[in-house]
């Protein structure tokens, strides 16, 4: 039988202890010719806090896990035991993941390990004040954002002419 992606519900915060705990047992031999792969999808997000970038990682689907495994009595049994899970999505008989949803998914997932995804801290038309670079000081409007490289675009009033000026996300403090 083919292996199949299943998904797993868990306790609300265990996902990746439940993880981490199939992969040892998979790792350790058992079983890992049975189950292939668990995944809990993520994206790393960056914001800005106290002036600096911080890094969170979110869950795309919090309280749930995937496990590529070949579905029978024994896995079924194994991951049903595992403490902090629920249960499988589909009830009593566990069903399997469609395979455009998991490509989807796991397309997702790989596409955002390369891509980081910013929250913006800023909207267009805020008031903010630069506090690093050459224009340290200057207060000006943001113009443009431009998340994917963790920058805004604010125009400053330089000679009493308004001037562009690209500046991090980091390097800039909203005023009021």
């Amino acid at each position: 039988m083919a292996p199949r992606w299943y998904v797993i519900q868990t306790y609300t915060g265990q996902e990746t202890k439940v993880a981490q705990y199939i992969q040892e047992f998979i790792d350790s031999g058992e079983l890992e010719d049975q189950i292939y792969r668990v995944l809990t999808p993520t994206q790393d997000i960056f914001h800005v806090k106290n002036g600096k970038k911080v890094k969170t990682t979110r869950k795309f689907f919090p309280s749930y896990v995937l496990v590529e495994m070949e579905l029978n009595k024994e896995t079924e049994h194994f991951i049903r035991n595992v403490n902090g899970v629920s249960g499988f999505v589909g009830g009593k008989k566990p069903q399997p993941v469609r395979e455009e949803e998991i490509r989807r998914i796991l397309g997702q997932a790989e596409k955002t390990t390369k891509q980081e995804i910013s929250e913006v801290p800023f909207q267009i038309g805020d008031a903010v004040k630069i506090k690093e670079g050459p224009f340290k000081d200057f207060d000006g409007t943001v113009d443009e954002i431009h998340p994917e490289k963790a920058k805004v675009k604010v125009m400053v009033s330089v000679f009493g002419r308004s001037t562009p000026v690209e500046v991090d996300f980091a390097h800039v403090n909203p005023i009021g």
